[in-house]
């Protein structure tokens, strides 16, 4: 596995497993088969109804909690419904602390929202805060009106909409970049179907999904591919069991549409990322 170091020190895989739209009934026995194979890191939400299987998972695998790196994300505003929230998503996990809490979205009380975050950070509950589909302007904001920094801003990153305008933003204030939809959902088929990309497969005997995801990580972004299928669990993992050239890197540059999975109003377009 490889890993980022946050701006507080702490260290999180490059690759995890995501739950989004994971079926709670299923959720343990799928993030069990994803701990059996190597994965780690496992990212969940309130909102997502998979906390508890995540918790369950965990608790079964005969692993000690530490060995373990558990995002969470809220799905509240205001800080007395963050720090409830907060406490109620430890009760569900069935633990005592998170590694990573971010905020979901920017809503409209994201400051207090955020304040939640710190003293939770500050009381150990959690180990690194951070955000979720946060612009520059809105990352501007908070920076100035809070005490962490929050280390990470986990937003839409895939081949056809790469962040070129968000990712140089990030790494100058030292927060770090993580992709959801990593495979694009339903741009997926199209991007794994382009000539440059099956030509960068089989030059690595990979697929293409895996060149998809290698050409994330090489860059430092975070992903957190999901599947529940236990085939494409295993080979998203082994997408770290070889490297791209940087010239392979920078051909792929071309296919950036700022093109997002989501039919999004045009404010939260290009003008956001």
């Amino acid at each position: 596995m490889e890993y980022v170091t946050f701006n507080n020190g702490v260290q999180m895989p490059i690759l995890g497993y995501g739950t989004f739209q994971t079926p709670p009934a299923v959720t343990a026995q799928n993030v069990t088969n994803a701990i059996n194979l190597g994965y780690r890191s496992i990212d969940t939400a309130q909102v997502y109804g998979t906390e508890p299987g995540v918790g369950t998972a965990i608790a079964n695998s005969g692993l000690a909690r530490d060995q373990f790196f558990v995002t969470t994300k809220t799905q509240t505003d205001g800080y007395e419904a963050t720090a409830h929230g907060l406490d109620e998503s430890l009760q569900r996990l069935g633990g005592d602390y998170f590694d990573l809490v971010l905020i979901h979205w920017p809503t409209a009380h994201r400051l207090e929202t955020y304040r939640a975050l710190e003293d939770a950070y500050q009381a150990g509950k959690v180990r690194a805060i951070g955000l979720s589909n946060f612009n520059p302007q809105q990352l501007d904001d908070l920076l100035a009106n809070s005490h962490v920094k929050p280390v990470i801003d986990q937003v839409e990153t895939h081949l056809f909409w790469q962040q070129a305008k968000l990712r140089p933003y990030l790494t100058a204030h030292d927060i770090i970049h993580e992709s959801w939809a990593p495979l694009g959902e339903n741009f997926g088929p199209e991007m794994m179907a382009l000539p440059a990309v099956t030509t960068i497969a089989q030059a690595h005997g990979v697929t293409p999904a895996q060149v998809l995801l290698r050409w994330l990580t090489q860059q430092g972004i975070v992903t957190i591919p999901k599947s529940t299928n236990v085939d494409h669990l295993a080979t998203n993992l082994a997408s770290l069991d070889f490297d791209l050239t940087p010239a392979e890197i920078a051909s792929l540059r071309q296919f950036d549409r700022h093109h997002s999975i989501k039919d999004w109003p045009q404010s939260m377009r290009e003008d956001r990322y």
